[in-house]
């Protein structure tokens, strides 16, 4: 089955849990297509730090759920995808890419493997149609909130009201009992702390929200999601990955599976492995403060060597951070490297990724 033009919404959309953001004084944001909470009152750097110490949740319902199933399944999405499903098995989860073909990213991607012959694929927002137009399937996000619950003590809060939730483990993939509902859950995130995601029936999603807040874990908004997975140096499509970018220069070689029969892409990714990238991702530190911004040029004694993909302040380090493609000649840990700012020069340092660490 292949979208139609009447599938694609083209309005902004709502999530299951909009009257809860509301309520709890959320600002909310247009992204992907849909109105999302940026931050609540407490503000994006409290959150950021709640999910860093203790527990935090996200709505990320504005991720795709395509649901392929039936005999061919598997093979369709080894075709259409760079990761090699064989590594894992039913009830696991994988990331990977998918491709054009000169190897750039058009999005990057969690498969669920939900059953034998059973996968959630899960694109980006805005990506959604585009991703069920290339494979098929059943665009099912309509039918499900998706909570994020991320942090040191997550597990031990979920534990307090869903058991069965806190004991699924990172990348494993389970259909477990929520408040008596049954959802799927995956060990998966974008923080760069343990947790698992929860897909809940669209009717449940409320209860199970109030429920995780009744148990001490904190609601974040989009603000945080992103400073923290900056700091887990986490790409973000349209920024580390795009069309432009690819697998290959966006650092990610270990999502491509090279022995398994040709994807869209594998040729162009071949080609340049075997010639080389002549750009490459880092990760860069400041002194001070100050952070760099996305589309600053990066400079190497006067001359121009690249340019940061994504820049923020670290809650944690307390300084600003960033990614950026250079040239593989500067991308070596240590090397010392100035970002322009406006009209300011901040002098930057590679380091190693991801910047902080569980």
């Amino acid at each position: 089955m292949t979208a139609s033009p009447s599938d694609v919404v083209t309005s902004e959309r709502r999530s299951p849990l909009d009257a809860l953001h509301r309520e709890l004084g959320a600002k909310l944001v247009p992204f992907g297509g849909w109105q999302m909470p940026l931050s609540y009152p407490s503000g994006t750097v409290a959150e950021h730090l709640a999910c860093r110490k203790d527990a935090a949740f996200f709505d990320v319902s504005h991720l795709g759920t395509v649901r392929v199933e039936g005999d061919g399944a598997l093979e369709l999405l080894q075709q259409s995808f760079t990761n090699d499903l064989r590594k894992i098995a039913p009830g696991r989860a994988q990331y990977t890419h998918s491709c054009n073909d000169r190897g750039g990213v058009v999005d990057d991607i969690i498969v669920w493997w939900v059953a034998p012959q059973i996968f959630d694929v899960m694109p980006n927002a805005s990506n959604t149609a585009s991703i069920r137009a290339a494979i098929g399937g059943d665009d099912t996000t309509s039918t499900r909130a998706v909570l994020a619950v991320q942090g040191p003590q997550a597990r031990q809060r979920l534990a307090t009201f869903a058991p069965e939730v806190a004991g699924v483990k990172r990348f494993r993939v389970e259909r477990v009992g929520v408040l008596g509902v049954e959802c799927v859950v995956a060990g998966t995130g974008y923080t760069g702390e343990d947790g698992v995601e929860i897909a809940v029936p669209v009717a449940h999603a409320e209860r199970v929200g109030r429920a995780l807040i009744a148990a001490g874990v904190v609601p974040c908004g989009l603000g945080a999601r992103d400073t923290l997975r900056l700091e887990a140096a986490l790409p973000l499509h349209g920024h580390e990955l795009s069309p432009e970018i690819t697998t290959l220069e966006a650092d990610l070689a270990w999502v491509i599976g090279w022995d398994k029969p040709d994807f869209r892409g594998k040729p162009a990714l071949a080609a340049q492995r075997a010639a080389g990238v002549s750009r490459v991702l880092c990760g860069l530190r400041t002194a001070t403060r100050r952070p760099p911004r996305d589309g600053a040029r990066v400079m190497r004694d006067g001359r121009d060597v690249g340019v940061v993909t994504s820049g923020n302040f670290s809650p944690v380090l307390g300084v600003g951070i960033a990614l950026a493609l250079v040239e593989p000649v500067v991308s070596a840990i240590g090397t010392e490297l100035q970002l322009t700012v406006r009209d300011t020069v901040l002098d930057a340092t590679v380091v190693q990724r991801p910047f902080t660490k569980r």
